[in-house]
């Protein structure tokens, strides 16, 4: 059974798997090596290119940090606790709420990535109240539904080709969404994934006693007491008008945006998430008592985010992200340059864990030997963007919202991740060369 097979890689990642904050230093420390070493870069310059980048994602550290923050306080009203209440009812079994939590993470992450990790987790702590099953592997499980994000509506690499206007247009011109998003290929794969990917988290179930079951009491998250209104601030807090108002507003200014066509993407999220949560928690008393809550979880968020924005200064500027995939994709054909594209992305995603960053580093790589070697353009583009999802189940990067609203360690879930990793590679690379 396939419980038996994962346990020497859980007891391989619960020793050697350093906190999220440790991996990222031990990640600084190798790119620094490599850039002196290998790209001949002086010490001072590779220092300089880390300080100078050092706070190159402050902007998307505050939105994943609303999508940890929007995410958890939607989950928490009133309406969307009593829906993943009633999906947690269906999952009465230890083998159905893996399978359960797996499926409502893939279907979210293919919608949004963001929407995905927030609900997903929450949904796991959902399901651990009503049934006693291996709370890792659980939490694990709705980590792994993440592979499929870029190959989903809100996939950056898919998106920012198909906009005019887009950086590489003069190489590759503009690729519309049919023949990346929505292509046989990518639709095949996915629903491969969709069966493969929660039928490996089910047979990774292990016996009843073994399983780490966690006490429901501790996953019970604090509800505000409802109190009497005596003064006239406390009527304000307490207003369900003012709520209202400000929420509408939101929600007008929601329907407008699509009307004009726009797109969805992370600010829209985030900003969807907050007005719904504002309408549906009624009060300001309630959603500032959900927002208390959430923001426990976010300091992984802030401190880290720094730390890799400063390594892909490093890595883009000094050329080692350039080197590697170079290397990678130098021996490739044109049937297997999709492969090797795939396996290149993978890579470069533990040192630069940002799917529209990572195209920009490999673009001006991989586009000219496409080009020359005569490959798919689209399924070229495509494979980095699955190599960029791919190695996300190890980088505890995408996985501090997920382990924030959990209550766990990347040490907790990352063998049961890294099992995935092994497997959905295998599918995808065989995928991309031969569907």
């Amino acid at each position: 059974m396939l419980n038996r097979t994962a346990k020497p890689f859980i007891k391989l990642v619960e020793r050697y798997l350093p906190d999220p904050y440790l991996f990222v230093l031990l990640l600084t420390l190798i790119v620094f090596f490599a850039a002196t070493l290998v790209e001949q870069q002086p010490v001072i310059t590779v220092i300089k290119q880390w300080g100078d980048g050092f706070w190159g994602l402050l902007a998307f550290s505050m939105q994943m940090l609303l999508v940890l923050v929007s995410g958890y306080m939607l989950a928490c009203t009133p309406p969307m606790r009593k829906g993943l209440q009633r999906l947690a009812n269906l999952a009465n079994t230890p083998g159905k709420a893996i399978v359960w939590v797996t499926v409502v993470s893939l279907v979210a992450s293919w919608i949004n990535w963001g929407f995905g990790l927030v609900i997903g987790a929450i949904f796991a702590k959902t399901l651990a109240r009503k049934t006693p099953v291996d709370y890792r592997l659980l939490v694990a499980s709705a980590y792994s539904g993440f592979v499929v994000w870029h190959g989903g509506l809100a996939g950056s690499i898919p998106l920012t080709i198909a906009t005019p206007g887009h950086f590489a247009e003069a190489q590759m011109g503009v690729i519309d969404t049919n023949a990346t998003i929505f292509s046989s290929f990518n639709l095949i794969l996915l629903a491969m994934l969709f069966v493969v990917v929660p039928l490996i988290n089910r047979l990774m179930l292990p016996p009843d006693s073994e399983s780490v079951i966690v006490d429901a009491k501790k996953l019970c998250d604090e509800y505000e007491p409802v109190e009497k209104a005596f003064r006239p601030a406390d009527k304000l807090e307490n207003s369900v008008a003012i709520a209202l108002l400000i929420g509408a507003a939101g929600i007008v200014y929601l329907i407008d945006y699509f009307a004009r066509g726009g797109s969805l993407n992370l600010n829209i999220v985030n900003f969807s998430f907050l007005f719904l949560a504002i309408v549906l928690h009624g009060t300001p008393k309630r959603l500032l008592h959900s927002l208390h809550q959430a923001i426990q979880g976010g300091s992984g968020i802030v401190i880290q985010f720094p730390f890799y924005a400063g390594i892909m200064a490093v890595m883009v500027e000094s050329g080692l992200a350039q080197r590697l995939s170079s290397a990678l994709i130098s021996f490739a054909s044109a049937e297997t340059l999709p492969v090797w594209s795939f396996l290149s992305a993978g890579v470069v995603n533990i040192f630069v864990p940002s799917g529209g960053g990572q195209w920009a580093v490999q673009a001006p790589v991989i586009l000219p030997a496409a080009t020359e070697l005569g490959a798919d353009i689209s399924r070229v583009a495509m494979a980095v963007a699955w190599g960029d999802a791919w190695t996300n189940l190890i980088q505890p990067f995408w996985a501090l919202p997920v382990l924030a609203i959990a209550g766990l360690k990347a040490k907790d879930i990352m063998g049961f991740c890294l099992v995935q990793l092994i497997i959905t590679g295998v599918i995808i690379a065989l995928a991309l060369r031969f569907l």
